[in-house]
């Protein structure tokens, strides 16, 4: 029998592994198992200058080359780790099924190379999941910890890689000590490639369609999703108002002990997070739940106060207490949170209308929480759809559009659904043009939104699609944007002689490894 196909401890003194992706996971996945003596192969679908140089670090350190050809299994492999992105319909990985290969995403092989701390414990993991809102939450659990004394870090699709943090520490006279506790955002692909983790809590945010593309279809999406609660050891977190995370809840195999914890934009009922008159209450993790609960803060505490990121602090905060930590260390971390660029963040006014980046809203359903936070919205949408569908995103949100501006190469999608959901809407089109006119389309969309828009409404970038067939990234969508906001403004100023306020769009933020 292999010994990777098994779920225990695995040794990789002299088995053949084939990594996948000469990238930042790759790479990090190749020099972790090289230092443990396996004989790692490298590949990578590019043969050119820029892979060439990456993989350079993976040659010195021994690992042997092929690139040009990610499709053929190298001879031997006992082992096919993959990046997340790595398709299930992949030749590789097709090749590897009926070989019989174990094939291990970047957070599998993270988990079997954990290592005890210095008092035989392991470093326990708070995994968080869903369509949308992920990066906020583990940011805001890893403030909360942080606020605890905790030595912690948001990891995994947030960017640092998983990988680096279990590794951070285990090698003799390496700089920082381990970490105490891990927060780790872990996409669908992710999970898709994961077996045996066992976290010691999970949240599955929420789920809307995104990703079909890869996965195949939405049954497929949702179930990679609901990977994040087996094995959970103390509580499985879900949203209380979106019935597929109850179900998956339900049906997950969890650790005999394991409670399902809500949490609720409503009062909360037993075992659950929500707010009652402005307080975040928990009526979960407090030894007289039956008859009170803990304040854990107010909704004032929360940057920005939109609902959905209400919600994402119950979660966070559902997260931290069931590692242990004190309501007051949840409160501060609320308080000491800022939100990254790029997601619901206000850049100016000019006239009483307001624009606000909110790029990161890369499907319909992060763009529909976008969209309900205010009154009357000038939409700014399109891109590329990943097999998304808009119709509902319209018709929920039809009375608060004054108006949208669409661009990016499937647009038409969007504009399809705003005929057929909300003809009285006005729609501008601004074309699918390439990168090298984006900016320049950029700025003729926030001049088209500005002139749709009166005072009290707010020209919105939600664009429910990801970025990448005119932006490197939603982040430089983003300042794109921002970037057209502030010369708008500073014209129109220029013409009364006023200047007003106007905001910081914040730094780019790059898409990752996995995509938007």
């Amino acid at each position: 029998m292999n010994p990777f196909a098994a779920s225990g401890p695995v040794q990789f003194d002299g088995a053949a592994v084939t990594v996948v992706g000469a990238r930042v996971v790759g790479l990090s996945a190749s020099a972790a198992l090289l230092a443990r003596g396996a004989r790692v192969t490298l590949i990578d679908r590019y043969d050119d200058e820029v892979t060439t140089s990456r993989a350079a670090q993976a040659a010195a350190q021994g690992a042997t080359l092929r690139l040009g050809d990610d499709e053929t299994l190298p001879e031997g492999t006992e082992l096919l780790v993959v990046s997340p992105g790595m398709p299930p319909s992949a030749p590789i990985v097709t090749a590897a099924r009926q070989a019989g290969v174990p094939i291990w995403g970047d957070a599998e092989l993270a988990w079997r190379l954990r290592a005890p701390l210095a008092d035989g414990s392991y470093a326990p993991w708070l995994v968080v999941t869903g369509t949308n809102g992920k990066s906020t939450t583990v940011r805001m659990a890893e403030s909360m910890l942080k606020q605890a004394g905790k030595n912690v870090v948001a990891c995994g699709n947030i960017g640092y890689p998983v990988l680096d943090a279990v590794l951070r520490g285990q090698a003799a006279g390496e700089a920082g000590e381990p970490f105490e506790v891990l927060v780790i955002e872990l996409s669908s692909y992710q999970l898709y490639w994961s077996s045996t983790l066992s976290p010691l809590a999970s949240v599955v945010l929420n789920i809307a369609p995104d990703h079909i593309d890869w996965h195949g279809s939405y049954a497929d999406y949702v179930a990679a999703k609901g990977r994040a609660y087996e094995n959970t050891q103390v509580a499985a977190v879900y949203n209380a108002a979106d019935l597929e995370t109850v179900r998956l809840v339900e049906d997950a195999e969890v650790v005999e002990g394991c409670r399902a914890i809500g949490f609720t934009l409503g009062a909360p009922g037993l075992s659950m997070l929500g707010v009652v008159d402005g307080i975040l209450a928990d009526r979960a993790f407090i030894p007289d739940r039956r008859t009170s609960a803990a304040e854990l803060g107010t909704v004032y505490d929360v940057e920005p106060q939109a609902p959905h990121n209400i919600a994402n602090a119950l979660a966070a905060a559902a997260l931290v207490r069931a590692y242990g930590v004190e309501p007051t260390a949840v409160r501060d971390g609320l308080r000491e949170f800022r939100p990254e660029p790029h997601r619901i963040a206000w850049v100016a006014t000019t006239d009483g209308v307001d624009f606000v980046d909110d790029s990161k809203a890369t499907n319909p359903h992060a763009a529909s929480a976008s969209i309900g936070a205010y009154d009357h919205v000038v939409w700014l949408a399109g891109g590329l759809a990943k097999g998304a569908e808009f119709d509902d995103l319209v018709e929920r949100h039809a009375k608060r559009l004054r108006g949208a501006v669409l661009f990016g190469a499937e647009r038409h999608l969007v504009a399809e659904a705003l005929r057929r959901r909300a003809p009285e809407v006005p729609v501008v089109d601004l074309g699918g043009p390439g990168p090298e006119r984006a900016a320049e389309v950029m700025a003729e969309a926030v001049a088209a939104a500005r002139a749709m828009a009166v005072s009290g409404d707010t020209v919105l970038l939600a664009p429910a699609c990801a970025s990448m067939d005119m932006f490197t990234s939603y982040g430089q969508r983003g300042d794109v944007f921002a970037e057209a906001v502030r010369e708008l403004k500073a014209r129109e100023a220029g013409e009364s002689g006023d200047g007003g306020d106007a905001g910081d769009a914040g730094q780019s933020g790059d898409a990752a490894e996995s995509g938007e």
